[in-house]
């Protein structure tokens, strides 16, 4: 029996608490220097597709600190899809691990490793989605407000794989999601229509970026290029060319707003200085707040694997 983390769907209500709970009670832990070490003669190995600091460093950092080692494994050491099956991969892995952690560019393949591996897999990116930073995203927020009732998140860009995810915990915590993109680059529209059919969240989708923030918590933003979409850049700036979250747009939303960005970010491009390194930018809390959330993730998993 084992558990994975594909999607923030694969988490009930009650269990997506549970994570963020033991997320601040790990956090506490280690801000006390107190011993805990769950992982203690366990392995974690990671796969890198898709490379990323942040990634990278919250994973080995907080396996490690847990008592855990992990192993990285980045595109010279395991070519997903082209020199071994995923499948194989998954199989053979399983053998030397605990569990798999992927970040990778086809959603399809962390489906298709996590059919086949014998122990939890964590999904640490996808071109789908991104589920272990909206953890750390909704964390953040639960420290800084002290609750998450009568949120108001609008997301400000690209209707990416963070949005996927966005989407996703508002079909099991209640929220005002606005997505504010420019026409043609909308989110998976199957997925908003799917989220709105819970009836849990009220969800929107803007083309304009000043209405869409008025009363927001949070304005959320992300680059506007992704890996692999680079070649696009210069066509994205003109498109997204009204979309950058700067002072003004954050002053449109009428109240005390909190700025937040994944990361990395291109300063001067979809957000400016002035906002990144402002008093309300709680964008490297956030950054932090991947190493707890992801390490309660695992904790759970390997928890529930083993009963």
């Amino acid at each position: 029996m084992k558990r994975d983390f594909l999607h923030i769907t694969d988490f009930t209500t009650e269990e997506i608490w549970e994570t963020l709970e033991l997320a601040r009670w790990i956090k506490n832990k280690f801000y006390q220097r107190e011993e805990y070490h769950p992982f203690k003669d366990r392995s974690l190995a990671m796969i890198f597709a898709k490379p990323s600091a942040r990634t990278r460093v919250s994973f080995e950092t907080g396996f490690f600190r847990l008592g855990g080692h992990a192993l990285f494994l980045g595109p010279n050491d395991i070519g997903i899809g082209k020199r071994e099956s995923i499948a194989d991969i998954a199989r053979v892995l399983s053998r030397y691990n605990d569990m798999i952690m992927a970040r990778l560019f086809k959603h399809e393949h962390i489906i298709e490793l996590a059919e086949y591996a014998d122990v939890p897999i964590v999904n640490g990116l996808t071109d789908f989605n991104h589920p272990c930073q909206i953890m750390a995203d909704i964390l953040t927020i639960l420290e800084h407000r002290g609750t998450l009732d009568d949120l108001k998140i609008t997301y400000v860009g690209d209707g990416n794989n963070i949005v996927h995810s966005w989407l996703a915990l508002a079909m099991r915590i209640p929220m005002q999601f606005t997505i504010a993109c420019p026409e043609g680059y909308d989110p998976d529209m199957d997925m908003v229509t799917t989220a709105q059919k819970e009836n849990l969240s009220e969800i929107e989708v803007s083309h304009d970026p000043f209405d869409a923030v008025k009363n927001a918590d949070i304005i959320y933003t992300d680059v506007w290029a992704s890996m692999g979409q680079k070649e696009e850049a210069e066509k994205r700036r003109r498109d997204f060319s009204d979309f950058q979250v700067n002072e003004k747009l954050i002053s449109a939303t009428g109240k005390q707003t909190l700025f937040m960005h994944c990361l990395p970010a291109e300063r001067g491009i979809e957000v400016t200085d002035a906002v990144c390194d402002a008093d309300y930018s709680i964008i490297f809390d956030e950054a932090e707040n991947r190493m707890f959330a992801q390490n309660a993730i695992m904790v759970k998993l390997l928890k529930e694997s083993n009963t």
